[in-house]
């Protein structure tokens, strides 16, 4: 998302693409091999940015996955910014995305969010069309529930491979939302019901957008006495396991048994180098160590 021009109009030049190809190497370097786009990212700029990274390296595109989105219309002029997920908009949207990218074809295609106006059965011929003509490889959501998904899965022709959804330390309601089963605090958990088992029980794969929370637990700005408390007990974690605290706030997410993946938005060479170590936390991430950090980033401890 952060990749490319402004979001105001676009417009990119040299110093973005060096910028751009600044990040891709560090990603690569840390073992990062997927990239995901949208084709609304600096309205466009971000994939034709990466196209020029591509274009610059064309060997690096058989190292890498390339993960779309597609399904939002940005506001132009009087038109107001809605979703669609129609036959014309995905197809439009993913032919949009392959050019800019200089790519043959998208590896994971992602439907951005849900449309309220969607047919599943559209929808799902739509995919197969662009299947068919080898445009789109897997097929995955975005921001969707599990009823949605259900929805979606039973009129698609093939498995639906991933969700993304915000999760992370600061949006912990993938926690909360077991953790308050038959508990009155449930009813302001936002995080879909069931959407953890669900995903585990059909090898859905669960991606975490915002899984940094935008840097609060990792040197931004302290909003508050519990996110400052919350980013000094990342702080002190790292210390002792000699990690960063990115990999610390990346590691508790990855510990979750439902196997998420966390999607780092950072275009900061050095912030995604520094992510590199969260595999390895995720697997020595001690039990009491992974509820330390819950209670203090829920503020209270549990029921």
């Amino acid at each position: 998302m952060g990749l490319g021009g402004s979001w105001e109009d676009g417009r990119y030049g040299a110093r973005e693409v060096d910028l751009a190809e600044a990040a891709v190497a560090a990603a690569v370097e840390s073992g990062i091999g997927r990239f995901d786009h949208a084709d609304i990212y600096r309205r466009g700029s971000a994939e034709s940015v990466f196209g020029e990274v591509l274009r610059r390296a064309p060997e690096l595109r058989a190292r890498i996955r390339i993960q779309g989105k597609v399904g939002i219309r940005l506001a132009a002029g009087d038109v107001v910014g809605h979703y669609d997920l129609g036959a014309v908009a995905i197809r439009e949207g993913v032919l949009g995305s392959i050019e800019r990218l200089g790519v043959e074809r998208l590896d994971v295609l992602l439907l951005h969010r849900p449309d309220p106006l969607w047919e599943p059965v559209e929808v799902a011929s739509a995919v197969a069309e662009l299947q068919r003509d080898g445009l789109v490889g897997d097929v995955g959501a975005s921001n969707m529930s599990t009823a949605q998904l259900v929805a979606l899965q039973d009129a698609l022709g093939t498995p639906l491979v991933a969700n993304q959804l915000e999760m992370s330390l600061a949006r912990h309601g993938f926690v909360d939302s077991a953790v308050l089963v038959n508990h009155p605090d449930n009813v302001g958990t936002d995080f879909p019901h069931g959407m953890l088992e669900h995903c585990g029980r059909r090898g859905i794969e669960l991606q975490a957008w915002g899984a940094l929370a935008a840097g609060r637990y990792t040197g931004g700005s302290a909003v508050d006495g519990r996110t400052a408390a919350t980013a000094a007990l990342v702080a002190r974690m790292a210390a002792d396991l000699g990690v960063t605290p990115e990999a610390v706030v990346l590691g508790w997410l990855m510990r979750h048994p439902a196997r998420i993946a966390p999607v780092v938005g950072t275009t900061n060479p050095d912030r995604i180098r520094a992510c590199a170590q969260a595999e390895s936390v995720a697997a020595a991430m001690t039990r009491v160590q992974w509820y330390t950090l819950y209670t203090a980033a829920r503020g209270k401890p549990v029921p």
